[in-house]
């Protein structure tokens, strides 16, 4: 594997979802990013943006096993992990897996269920195994999980609590398209569904070996120390109560890696830094309850302002 073949993949993936998606290419690519660098999004967004599109067309784009999970409040943590059940004739347990025995798990609507149920996915996110009884199962690699919730319904919903939150490399808005984008939408989506011919073009070890690559990403001290200044610039702002934990510094450099080796590039740049911080730190972050509303700039964006960016030649060991 090198930069321009694992450039190459991407861009055929991406192109792959963009006969499904139209105009969100920035969105696609940084989904892609977080399945590459062993991450998992959440899809925060109104109705019918594409939430679950994208994941379908994410999925179908792959060969790889996709299972996906409607959580409502009656929903119980088996029936995520699965569960041992007595089998009489045979006179034992036999363990009946859980759709998260999967690769790609869809979470619709997360924050419908209730927290026990929504706790179920802390250990195969973070650790890639579930425990059932006493008993450690190993998930599938590639493990990645894409949930999505509604903003704007809060009756009978539960937040995500501050620990899963955390969990998720990015947060991401899908928005609404353009009038040009829409338009082409109806043209597309006129006579069939482009997802219903959707084919694969990509394999779990093409993704693997991408992930494997992009660990050789050079990254220059610079580009260290303004990532590293950004984060502690969060544990610091007035106007933010909990500032981005060291998970949250590990998920923000290797999604760097990565979005640069996609990119054709064996280096970070502090633009890799800028473009991503906002999607993979402001969920990580908690405003002072005094501060939710009415605060126009958000203090992630006022720190990616202030901290002086730095410059060099970022492909230079030293």
């Amino acid at each position: 594997m090198n930069v321009n073949e694992a450039n190459r993949i991407v861009n055929k993936l991406k192109s792959n979802i963009q006969q499904v998606i139209i105009g969100k290419d920035e969105v696609i690519l940084k989904v892609i990013t977080s399945l590459i660098a062993g991450g998992h999004v959440l899809l925060e967004d109104t109705p019918g943006t594409g939430k679950t599109l994208l994941s379908k067309a994410l999925a179908r784009s792959l060969s790889l096993d996709f299972r996906r999970i409607q959580f409502t409040p009656d929903l119980l943590p088996s029936d995520v992990t699965g569960l041992n059940i007595y089998n009489q004739k045979e006179e034992r347990f036999s363990f009946l897996a859980g759709p998260a025995f999967t690769n790609i798990l869809l979470a619709d609507e997360i924050n419908r269920a209730t927290p026990r149920t929504q706790s179920s996915l802390l250990e195969c996110m973070e650790e890639h195994q579930i425990t059932i009884d006493g008993e450690t199962r190993t998930l599938s690699d590639p493990f990645f999980v894409i949930a999505t919730q509604n903003p704007i319904e809060t009756a009978g919903t539960f937040p995500l609590p501050e620990a899963q939150m955390d969990r998720f490399m990015m947060q991401l808005s899908m928005g609404y398209p353009t009038e040009s984008e829409e338009l082409c939408m109806i043209e597309r989506y006129l006579l069939n569904n482009p997802l219903t011919t959707l084919n694969p073009v990509c394999t779990a070890e093409n993704i693997l070996a991408i992930r494997e690559f992009s660990k050789t990403v050079f990254i220059h001290n610079s580009v260290r120390e303004y990532l590293v200044a950004i984060i502690h610039a969060t544990r610091k702002h007035p106007l933010l109560s909990v500032g981005v934990s060291p998970r949250g510094t590990l998920a923000l450099i290797k999604a760097c890696q990565v979005y640069a080796a996609i990119q054709d590039r064996n280096y970070c740049l502090p633009d890799d830094v800028k473009q991503l911080a906002p999607c993979v730190l402001k969920h990580r972050v908690l405003l002072f309850g005094n501060y939710k509303q009415g605060v126009n700039n958000h203090p992630i964006d006022e720190i990616l302002q202030k901290i002086p960016v730095p410059t060099e030649d970022f492909s230079e060991k030293r």
